[in-house]
């Protein structure tokens, strides 16, 4: 591993369509149907896209052998299922989470459209990867929405030497009038697992405070961190201890998945079904203050935040800048993919 005054060689780069019908037909071979594959790779490109290789196109051999295992239906039959005016809950068959979040930010969306909000609760569901690709696909049509899940245990608690809540992201988004959205994607530990992985695959340390080794002890070297650490850190991982607890509440408790620490891992092909719940909300902000108002107090709300003052070399951005700029980016000069993913997709 290289010391942490090295600069780790640079991934290469790939097209993003190369990407994209390798993943698809990777899903494909791994048995999962037309819906759920495609729903995948939108969700894994929307990440490797913006940035967030963590949960970006690396994870397709992750998914592919949860596939071949039976772990994660490769056929579900998504049963939707509406139970008051505004909202709904969706069973989503133990297969890949991805489509059954895609299907729930959309039913959100039409139920706030009809009420003002529209809540969705999914059940029996799986990893389904960055949960901002959920969040943007409701900004996108016209809501403001949010997109939780809860995992398998991972963290520890705040003051805890062992796992009990996932990563537990939360992701929220906006719509802006004649821009890209506003985009908030962030776990409540200090780091998701995956980029754990991902660092031991490129050979990098980690940063301090974010893991520790399965005996609860502080590391920086991926092969022996084995638990992550609440966001926050060590004086005030209590805030993501316990926004992990709000999302074990409205992904797990509210729809009646299985609460993080009873949660089976993924990979574990023969303990049984990874077994996690997702939430979605939509807000339609015409119901509110009406749609030219919110468009003009949102125009005025991140202009005034991008000319505040910034410290000396620090940009100002609002959350989602450096993921449009990045999308930007690799959509000119292509994606970088870590050696392990490179050889899974056959890429050399």
């Amino acid at each position: 591993m290289s010391d942490a005054s090295s600069k780790p060689a640079e991934s290469p780069r790939f097209p993003a369509a190369l990407l994209q019908d390798r993943v698809l037909s990777a899903l494909r071979e791994a048995g999962a149907d037309e819906a759920s594959a495609s729903a995948t790779t939108r969700a894994l490109m929307h990440a490797s896209l913006l940035g967030i290789d963590s949960h970006g196109v690396r994870l397709t051999s992750f998914y592919a052998e949860g596939l071949r295992s039976g772990q994660i239906n490769g056929a579900p039959a998504l049963k939707l299922r509406r139970t008051a005016a505004a909202s709904a809950m969706l069973d989503a068959d133990h297969g890949l989470g991805h489509a059954a979040a895609y299907a729930g930010v959309e039913e959100a969306c039409r139920l706030a459209k009809e009420s003002g909000v529209g809540a969705v609760g999914i059940a029996r569901s799986t990893h389904y990867g960055a949960a901002g690709a959920y969040a943007l696909a409701g900004a996108e049509a016209g809501c403001i929405a949010i997109s939780t899940t809860n995992a398998d245990s991972l963290v520890a608690l705040h003051g805890g030497a062992s796992r009990f809540h996932g990563t537990n992201p939360i992701a929220a988004a906006a719509p802006v009038r004649d821009s890209k959205p506003w985009l908030l994607d962030m776990a409540s530990s200090a780091i998701p697992y995956n980029r754990v992985l991902l660092y031991r695959s490129l050979q990098r340390e980690l940063p301090p405070e974010v893991t520790a080794d399965i005996h609860g002890e502080p590391t920086r070297d991926p092969h022996r961190a084995e638990i992550l650490t609440p966001l926050g850190g060590s004086d005030f991982g209590f805030k993501g201890a316990g926004l992990a607890g709000l999302v074990t509440i409205l992904s797990a408790i509210l729809t009646g998945a299985t609460p993080d620490h009873l949660v089976t891992p993924m990979g574990d092909g023969h303990a049984g079904p990874h077994d996690i719940g997702h939430f979605c909300l939509a807000i339609d902000p015409g119901r509110f203050v009406g749609r030219d108002a919110y468009d003009a107090l949102m125009a005025q709300y991140l202009a005034g935040l991008r000319a505040s003052p910034a410290r000396a070399g620090e940009p100002v951005l609002a959350p989602g800048d450096r993921e449009w700029r990045t999308l930007e980016e690799r959509s000119r000069i292509g994606i970088p993919v870590d050696p392990d993913t490179a050889r899974f997709l056959e890429l050399v």
